[in-house]
């Protein structure tokens, strides 16, 4: 097993992207192929499916007027998956709003996740012993929470760390290089991951920074800075594997920066990505399907079929048909309800929004 040199890293960050898997599913870095049962790539591959097929029924709900604010995640399993697979439960999890998925695999509900989208604060609510928070929606501003929770793990003596995502984009925000540098200066547990997927809505990666790459950006903060196929789970997974384990030895943080693409557009928010990039790039990307490549490989095992992945694209379905119906069952949001959970006390000038929005409420 090749051992990734993170204190090399500090200093020279990767310029090409690690790779395991080729777009044929044939392994071209046998001393990377990460050490999981056959059991557990299936499992791996699963959430990657349950990703893709999650993604076109939330769209489809979405343009029925079933769920309101979506990002869309497809071409990016491989990154996502991935990552989120080498972590543990106990680890903590400051999400944007496109990782849901991450969040869900995390252990939130389907149904609060879609109920989130519809901006319901039953949404907002996690169980007790999810070690996450909402997404936020402030591009960049997690990494500043990210460090802030993992100096509170480091404090309390746990073994664990906090992770976050964000787009390249991301890292054209102050925040990005603040909690990069508050966390490297602090030597705290944080895991930073950068899923680059070319556009910050339409702004072109090469238009939005000189760097070679965005891995090397963690050496402004003094951290290891690692670039990694972002649509081959494998490497991926590996990767953050060897981070997380340096990371919890007590070493600091570090960032990972994954290359991938979005297939959809940045939100169903109106966003047309054809004005900004060509059908030629995006059918250079599709050949590059990360679920192509993982599923090849493990044909090539006898891991995996068609009659599986059908069996298992009903199952999802199923489990996304139970969502909606929780979701469609919970009584309509009122606007009262959020303006009562901002403060404690409640100001005279909110308590009299509350009682207009009660009486209009009421009719």
């Amino acid at each position: 097993m090749k051992q990734l040199d993170f204190e090399q890293l500090k200093r020279t960050p990767t310029d090409q992207p690690l790779q395991v898997l080729n777009q044929d599913g044939q392994v071209v870095d046998q001393d990377l192929l990460p050490d999981l049962s056959d059991d557990q790539l299936v499992d791996l591959f699963k959430q990657m499916v349950w990703s893709r097929i999650v993604n076109d029924r939330t769209t489809k709900l979405k343009r029925q007027g079933r769920l309101g604010f979506f990002a869309p995640t497809s071409g990016e399993e491989a990154s996502q998956m991935g990552s989120n697979y080498a972590m543990n439960k106990d680890d903590f999890l400051l999400a944007g709003y496109r990782d849901v998925p991450e969040l869900v695999k995390h252990g939130l509900p389907l149904w609060q996740a879609f109920l989130w989208s519809k901006g319901h604060v039953a949404g907002n609510i996690y169980p007790q012993e999810l070690q996450a928070v909402p997404p936020q929606i402030i591009i960049g501003a997690q990494y500043v929470q990210t460090a802030g929770v993992a100096l509170g793990i480091k404090k309390n003596g746990q073994p664990n760390v906090a992770y976050t995502y964000t787009g390249d984009g991301g890292t054209s925000q102050g925040d990005f290089y603040e909690g990069m540098n508050f966390a490297g200066a602090y030597h705290a547990p944080a895991l930073f991951i950068v899923q680059n997927n070319l556009y910050a809505i339409s702004v072109p990666r090469k238009k939005q920074t000189a760097a070679k790459t965005l891995a090397q950006k963690a050496m402004a903060a003094g951290i290891p800075g690692i670039q990694v196929d972002g649509m081959d789970a494998l490497a991926v997974y590996e990767v953050t594997r060897q981070a997380r384990e340096w990371i919890v030895a007590g070493n600091g943080p570090v960032m990972i920066e994954t290359l991938t693409y979005r297939y959809g557009p940045h939100t169903l928010s109106g966003d047309d990505p054809h004005r900004y990039r060509t059908k030629e790039e995006e059918n250079q990307w599709h050949a590059n399907d990360p679920l192509v490549r993982m599923r090849k490989f493990l044909e090539g095992k006898g891991l995996w079929n068609q009659q599986l992945e059908d069996e298992y694209t009903a199952q999802v379905n199923q489990e996304v048909d139970e969502a909606m119906k929780q979701v469609e069952s919970q009584p309509a949001q009122r606007v009262s309800e959020f303006l009562q959970n901002e403060y404690v006390q409640t100001p005279p000038a909110i308590q009299k929004q509350i009682d207009d929005y009660q009486q209009r409420e009421a009719k």
